[in-house]
């Protein structure tokens, strides 16, 4: 194939007069291996090369947006079937530096052989020029879609979810694919984490939670798993009140959450409060609740927090929070029964495990528990700090027969009790 390669090269008249009068770089690809068989003079200066140094690379090592080959021969694959194929990406230069490039490659064969035919447009001075045109509320949505992983604007009413290149990027995708519908978006979501994206934005759109917020994992084109912090809020109404669109930001934090994974396999446990952490926790539950179903038993879950904790750094300081979190902590575990489990969830939430208890029962210890903690008055520095807390309750098998279910379930309760104005006790309502 090779040999068919160079022969082929060599047949192609005057490609070297006319491609290097080009300003746009020229490259010549082999759809196989992604390397680069030919470049024009425009297209290895840009890059701060000489020819020879750039015939030694590919898409995979130029191309800081296409990762992996599996991705490149699912970008090949759409490139035959649509016979052209744009692409905004960021190519690297031989320092180090990165050149933004619009990317419009289209396919030819030759003596036999098929080649993918590319030409990279410098587009810096375009973004300039696009920030100089517009307006202040323009050029702030530009900031945004610059210095975040991805932007999305969903028009309830139509239908219509607008994807940002910078989106569309960290998936993998080029700026011309991605049907712009809410389903593109959902399947790409993990369907285990689903429920609870979903339950999140509709809680958001009903009024039930001031923003939208989730943290969950995606796949990208070649099916991998990236995960997200995904943040939005209503940003239109109507008249009536009636939200009709919603704009959100989505960060790619898999970088984040591989090191968070591997610092929480170096303990079981919480550092500050002592109590156990949220692997823990899930690792627990499971056992608890398979014992639960094996011997036909009702588990109860408390999910609480506590109320306005933020208001508690703000006014006294982070040492302050540290010290409520660790002494709330100690006074709710000398308050609880020798057979539950209280962990850390994350921040100030926590999460209390109960078997062989009801819902009714469970009512009455997160009760206890709520009224216990009301009345705590702690000293930090010589100054008082009182805290309240808000509690949702589920409880196996009547609100859910998965961990996950009942999560979201209590979940649901805990945000049903702060929007009942905190410091209450508040059972799942199906």
């Amino acid at each position: 194939m090779t040999s068919s390669i160079d022969k082929s090269l060599k047949d192609l008249p005057l490609l070297d007069l006319l491609s290097n009068n080009l300003m746009d770089g020229v490259y010549l690809i082999d759809p196989a291996s992604s390397n680069i068989l030919w470049v024009n003079r425009a297209g290895y200066e840009a890059l701060q090369m000489q020819e020879e140094e750039l015939l030694h690379h590919s898409v995979l090592s130029l191309q800081k947006d296409v990762i992996g080959i599996q991705q490149w021969h699912s970008i090949a694959e759409v490139i035959r079937q649509n016979k052209q194929f744009t692409f905004i990406g960021r190519h690297m230069r031989k320092d180090g530096t990165e050149l933004p490039v619009e990317v419009n490659t289209s396919v030819f064969t030759h003596d036999g052989c098929e080649f993918f035919l590319s030409i990279a447009r410098d587009i810096s001075r375009r973004r300039e020029q696009e920030a100089e045109v517009q307006g202040r509320e323009e050029q702030i949505w530009l900031a945004l879609n610059s210095c975040t992983d991805g932007l999305w604007d969903w028009d309830i009413s139509s239908g219509h979810v607008y994807f940002s290149p910078q989106l569309k990027r960290m998936l993998g995708y080029g700026p011309d694919e991605m049907k712009p519908v809410v389903d593109t978006w959902k399947n790409n979501v993990f369907e285990e984490d689903q429920p609870m994206v979903l339950q999140a934005l509709e809680e958001h759109i009903q009024g039930k939670r001031d923003r939208y917020e989730a943290v969950y994992r995606m796949r990208n084109r070649n099916g991998h798993m990236i995960w997200v912090h995904d943040l939005g809020s209503v940003s239109l109404r109507t008249s009536e009140g009636e939200p009709i669109r919603v704009t959100g930001m989505v960060k790619d934090i898999t970088d984040y959450k591989q090191q968070e994974f591997k610092l929480q396999e170096l303990a079981a446990y919480d550092e500050l409060t002592k109590l156990r952490n949220r692997r823990e926790c899930t690792r627990i539950f499971d056992k608890q609740l398979n014992f639960a179903q094996r011997n036909d038993q009702p588990l109860s879950l408390c999910f609480f927090d506590f109320d306005y904790f933020k208001s508690i750094n703000d006014q006294y300081g982070h040492m302050a929070g540290d010290y409520v979190l660790k002494e709330t902590a100690k006074f709710l575990t000398e308050n609880l029964r020798v057979s539950d489990y209280l962990f850390r969830w994350g921040g100030e939430e926590f999460i209390l495990i109960s078997a062989n208890t009801t819902r009714q029962e469970m009512q009455v210890l997160a009760e206890n528990l709520r009224a216990k903690l009301a009345n705590l008055l702690l000293d930090y520095d010589g100054q008082s700090i009182h805290v309240t807390g808000s509690f949702g309750i589920a409880s196996y098998p009547q609100h859910g027969e998965s961990q996950s279910e009942l999560i979201l379930a209590a979940d649901s309760a805990l945000y049903q009790a702060k929007s009942d104005g905190r410091n209450c006790v508040r059972l799942f309502q199906q």
